[in-house]
């Protein structure tokens, strides 16, 4: 008979690439909720250190198969969630939000660079790595936590991952551009 131990470590959903990846994930939301009493160099020189955590993190993941058709993960962060983070984001970054984004969909069909803004590409990671921890964290067997790695992976693959690395440019450029504060 096999222990509970030696099953948790057999099973994908509790490797050790994916305990690392669950932490990283949880540590970012966290800071991101607790953002809204932060100077800027508070807010910025963690986030520099922890973004890349999340993107490697999230890509030594191997690509995992949602193994029910029928799985849907659940959104726990609702709109007004995202908006307090983005907005307390908004406000500690003031007039350094704003940045040009050339990395974007949207860019094949224009000639000139896209504004969008750090707190609202912080606030699409927030969200996908939330509702990946709390899908993660509430599911019922092991099935279910593979679909939740699965659908995390392919929205990084997809959609967040380029996020990620557009938004450290943004906030490399804020962190160092005040040269009196490193």
């Amino acid at each position: 008979m096999h222990s509970i131990m030696e099953k948790e470590e057999n099973s994908p959903v509790y490797s050790r690439d994916v305990m690392e990846f669950v932490t990283v994930a949880v540590e970012y939301c966290a800071f991101l909720e607790q953002s809204n009493d932060k100077e800027r160099l508070q807010l910025t020189d963690p986030l520099l250190k922890i973004l890349p955590l999340v993107y490697l993190k999230s890509a030594i993941l191997p690509k995992y198969e949602i193994l029910d058709a029928d799985y849907y993960p659940e959104d726990y962060v609702t709109e007004e969630n995202y908006d307090i983070v983005r907005q307390n984001l908004a406000y500690v970054l003031g007039e350094k939000d704003d940045y040009l984004e050339v990395f974007m969909e949207d860019m094949k069909y224009s000639d000139s660079p896209i504004l969008t803004t750090i707190s609202e590409n912080l606030s699409d990671i927030y969200q996908a790595l939330k509702n990946f921890a709390m899908n993660y964290k509430n599911a019922a067997d092991e099935e279910m936590m593979m679909n939740a790695l699965a659908s995390a992976k392919n929205e990084f693959q997809y959609d967040w991952g380029q996020k990620v690395v557009n938004v450290m440019r943004a906030l490399h450029e804020v962190r160092y551009s005040e040269q009196d504060e490193y």
